[in-house]
């Protein structure tokens, strides 16, 4: 009986692997596929929100693949191709959104809080400037803790 179970459990496991959606498509020349992987690469999946559409396996994956190949096969450039996708699907298809006043903010988010982060140490350091003691504040301190000393030896 164990022997079933084991027998079920493989061929169960081999055959989830063969369900895998695997793609070839034929170029027509090796720049061709190197720049296919490129752009599969760089593109997001509009459903899966965080897979490119080469790791993707949903539909609309499929679909951009199989338009991605056609129109490399028929002579479009890397940017044409982004275009069309873009003018298609908004600018969330692609990893690294252009620059334009709706992706002004995006591109100076790292700017702006490296610059936020520079004020609070630079207020944090005045902080500790202003809040440090003058030297006629530390000899007087140091006089009350050599009195509380001498008062707490006795």
């Amino acid at each position: 009986m164990k022997l079933f179970r084991w027998l079920l459990l493989s061929v169960a496991l081999c055959s989830a692997v063969a369900w895998g959606v695997i793609e070839t498509y034929e170029f027509s020349s090796p720049a061709l596929e190197a720049r296919y992987k490129a752009l599969s690469q760089e593109l997001r999946c509009p459903k899966c929100q965080n897979q490119n559409i080469a790791d993707s396996n949903a539909p609309i994956s499929r679909d951009l693949r199989a338009i991605v190949h056609e129109k490399l096969e028929t002579g479009a450039t890397d940017s044409e191709i982004i275009d069309f996708l873009v003018d298609r699907y908004g600018e969330f298809v692609r990893y690294r959104p252009g620059l334009d006043r709706n992706t002004l903010w995006l591109w100076s988010a790292p700017l702006i809080l490296l610059l936020m982060a520079m004020a609070v140490v630079l207020l944090q350091i005045r902080r500790d400037r202003a809040s440090a003691m003058s030297p006629v504040q530390e000899a007087r301190a140091e006089a009350l803790r050599q009195k509380f000393q001498d008062e707490g030896s006795q």
